[in-house]
């Protein structure tokens, strides 16, 4: 019988440990990769195409909701897991919106997560607890209207990915060597980033960026 393949994407190795000896403990799962970051976790999602991701939402390199977008585009088969400390419906949103089939509580009990892998395997979407699915749909129509007009949504690809290193302390030249490509090309970029959101100072950007839930105070 064909495994159930796993990706996991944390960038904190303790974590990603714990995580693949819960995983494997089930017969008919297999972790075939780990990631550390967001970079990284697209490539190997194209390159592995694991049946499953799972994926926190604060990844270096790039946000686990924007993670979620591009793999989505890249390996449609793929079903992503969020698996994260924030409870705010915020990022259960943004999550959701962005394709995630799942989203499971780092502190929940360590059955939630084998839980969410076989519902989503099953083509059903899955909330662990505390959080509540009606809660969550009743949230995402309150908020249909003002999410077409989500300034985020209007970045682009290549905008996002410099608006996350951007966030994470990389000057120009540095994001350029991620991103191989020219430190002018980065700044293009960076000019229509800040634009398109209506923002001119950094500190403008990080306020934004909490907001949106596209970073968090770590406690």
């Amino acid at each position: 019988m064909r495994k159930t393949t796993i990706l996991l994407a944390d960038d904190h190795p303790i974590v990603r440990k714990g995580l693949r000896d819960l995983l494997e403990t089930e017969a008919n799962l297999q972790v075939i990769g780990e990631a550390a970051n967001g970079l990284e976790v697209v490539a190997m999602v194209e390159r592995l195409k694991p049946d499953i991701l799972v994926l926190d939402v604060v990844m270096p390199g790039l946000n686990g909701v924007e993670v979620t977008q591009q793999v989505l585009r890249r390996s449609p088969q793929t079903r992503v897991i969020i698996f994260s400390m924030h409870a705010d419906e915020s990022y259960v949103l943004r999550a959701l919106r962005n394709g995630a089939s799942g989203y499971v509580l780092k502190d929940s009990s360590p059955d939630e997560l084998v839980r969410a892998v076989r519902e989503v395997l099953a083509g059903r979407r899955y909330l662990g607890p505390p959080l509540s699915e009606r809660a969550i749909e009743t949230y995402v129509q309150q908020k249909a209207e003002m999410a077409t007009l989500d300034r985020y949504e209007r970045l682009t690809t290549r905008e996002r990915e410099i608006l996350h290193l951007t966030l994470e302390g990389y000057n120009n030249t540095q994001i350029a060597e991620q991103l191989s490509i020219s430190p002018r090309t980065v700044a293009t970029h960076r000019t229509n980033m800040m634009r398109k959101l209506g923002l001119k100072t950094r500190t403008d950007l990080i306020r934004f960026a909490l907001q949106q839930g596209l970073i968090s105070v770590e406690p």
